[in-house]
């Protein structure tokens, strides 16, 4: 199912209003109507992970099939939780519901449903606690801000901890500082515990124990797909670019996300990288076995991360290279910078970051030993290693979507904006309160990017979509740029729904398109076989 396809118009989506409703909060009943929630996982990636409860079921059920003993699983689990994760605890008992976070989340802003309130989705889990956890929920019980453990709470929790995609936006405006994603990632866990999951969050995990990436792709097959790309480069170039796969003694690992060789137009990144690193004469390697850089383990829990996460510093000691290029990925890169040392580190047998080309020390990687994509090149763009001609983008009229991880988790604002502007001439910025830490979220993200879930999802999209649809109206914007491999999955959807005639794209396709390669043949069309057209226009603003 496509945005086409949904049967809503965009102008009927948002015929609702913000009024509260008149049952009570407490009331967790729900109704899983299609288009709002997403499948439950298949029991044979349960089973594989050796995850609890394995089974058929589905939401629209009513019985989901819970072990005799759940409710004393959950109680056993938040006991556990709440002694392992201080932030937890904290984040349970300091909120005042102030309100700060209330019209931040785009799900809320998109459906008017008060329960994708951060502050209230959040109270969803903390009313549990107060009354089971705290002296005044066991004494006062509802007039403390409690409410009893049921099955319908149960249900609530899925229904709502499963439309939240971790973006962290509202944690931006929490004057205490509350991260309302790890509420969710909290509430994901406990789910677990009873075997309530879904599809799109859980069988990445398990395809990625298999194969080493999401989409269970074998190595074979993935030194396939990389050679099939480095034909298209040579089609277009007239040059055949060097592809080093499981090269020992490199001294770079680069990992990316699976979606950049599966699909386009992350096909078209992924062309990128290897035209630049074969411009730069890079000595790094591709691993076929640690193939995946992006990690659908922050979608189900801690312990999934890490088992998830160790395959990339595993690989590079094997490979025996001195650090670790990271690509355009999301959710790979708040797994690296707020998880994986803590996890998975110290990665002692790694040397702290230095280009090979420039000599510039990349010393926040120190910890982590990994790099981002985007500071790479906007590196080697300042100290004037690339040759590039913008005027080959000058068909394009671009705008970028601040994707969430690598914003508001590891500050990557301004690397990808000085790269789009020595790549392009018409360059876009949407409304400032909805860009930088304040971006809005693609709402597909966390593993709710699937078909049966598309209604909720353009209710989500609606922010980022309307904001797109403004520059599109101001600016001729056609172009949105992305640096998410999920972004450039899901904003082409919302794009089609909300702003039509915008595509998307990775930045590195437009470095590709304006790289000028020693010894190519005249270019005449982009990396999607387009031509290189030119148009005047406006200059950078």
């Amino acid at each position: 199912m496509s945005s086409d396809e949904l049967d809503i118009k965009p102008e009927e989506l948002l015929e609702f209003d913000y009024d509260p409703p008149k049952k009570d909060w407490m009331d967790p009943s729900v109704a899983f109507r299609m288009g709002t929630y997403c499948y439950s996982s298949a029991p044979k990636n349960v089973e594989y992970l050796g995850m609890p409860n394995p089974r058929e079921w589905q939401p629209t059920e009513k019985d989901w099939k819970l072990p005799e003993n759940w409710k004393e699983i959950i109680y056993e689990g938040m006991r556990d939780r709440l002694s392992k994760y201080r932030s937890f605890q904290v984040f349970m008992d300091i909120c005042v519901r102030c309100g700060a976070c209330a019209d931040k989340c785009h799900f809320f802003i998109g459906s008017g449903d008060p329960k994708n309130m951060p502050v209230l989705r959040a109270e969803l889990l903390r009313s549990v606690y107060r009354n089971d956890f705290t002296a005044a929920g066991k004494v006062l019980g509802k007039l403390a801000g409690g409410r009893e453990l049921t099955e319908e709470v149960i249900k609530e929790w899925f229904y709502y901890f499963y439309q939240c995609t971790e973006c962290r936006r509202c944690s931006v405006f929490c004057p205490y500082g509350i991260d309302t994603a790890e509420i969710t990632m909290m509430g994901r866990e406990l789910l677990n515990l009873l075997g309530l999951n879904i599809t799109w969050a859980l069988e990445p995990v398990a395809n990625c124990h298999r194969t080493g990436n999401h989409l269970g792709i074998q190595p074979h097959t993935f030194k396939d797909s990389l050679e099939f790309f480095q034909e298209d480069i040579e089609d277009i170039t007239g040059i055949k670019v060097d592809l080093p796969i499981n090269k020992k003694g490199a001294d770079i690992l680069f990992v990316v996300p699976s979606g950049d060789y599966f699909a386009d137009p992350g096909t078209f990144t992924l062309m990128g990288y290897m035209m630049l690193f074969h411009e730069l004469g890079l000595n790094y390697t591709w691993s076929a076995y640690a193939s995946e850089g992006g990690n659908f383990g922050l979608f189900n829990s801690h312990e999934l991360i890490k088992r998830l996460n160790a395959k990339i510093y595993l690989e590079a000691k094997r490979l025996g290279v001195k650090w670790i290029l990271g690509g355009e990925c999301g959710h790979m890169w708040r797994v690296v910078n707020q998880y994986m040392d803590t996890m998975n580190g110290p990665a002692d047998f790694l040397e702290e970051p230095v280009s090979p080309i420039t000599g510039t020390k990349f010393e926040n990687a120190k910890s982590t030993k990994m790099v981002h994509i985007t500071e790479f090149t906007s590196d080697l763009i300042r100290n004037n290693k690339l040759k590039l001609d913008p005027s080959r983008n000058d068909n394009l009229r671009v705008t970028f979507h601040d994707s969430c991880n690598p914003a508001r988790a590891m500050g990557i604002l301004e690397e990808p904006r000085y790269v789009l502007k020595n790549v392009v001439n018409h360059f876009y910025e949407m409304p400032e309160n909805t860009i930088r830490e304040q971006t809005y979220c693609c709402a597909g993200g966390a593993g709710l990017g699937t078909d049966e879930n598309m209604e909720m999802r353009m209710r989500g999209g609606f922010p980022r979509g309307n904001a797109l649809r403004h520059v599109q109206e101001k600016h001729d914007v056609n172009r949105l740029a992305c640096i998410c491999a999920i972004d450039r999955a899901t904003l082409i959807p919302l794009a089609d729904y909300w702003a039509p005639g915008v595509e998307v794209t990775g930045v590195h396709e437009l470095v590709a398109n304006a790289l000028v390669m020693k010894g190519e043949k005249e270019r005449e069309v982009d990396m999607r076989g387009e031509p290189l057209n030119e148009m005047e226009g406006d200059e950078d603003v």
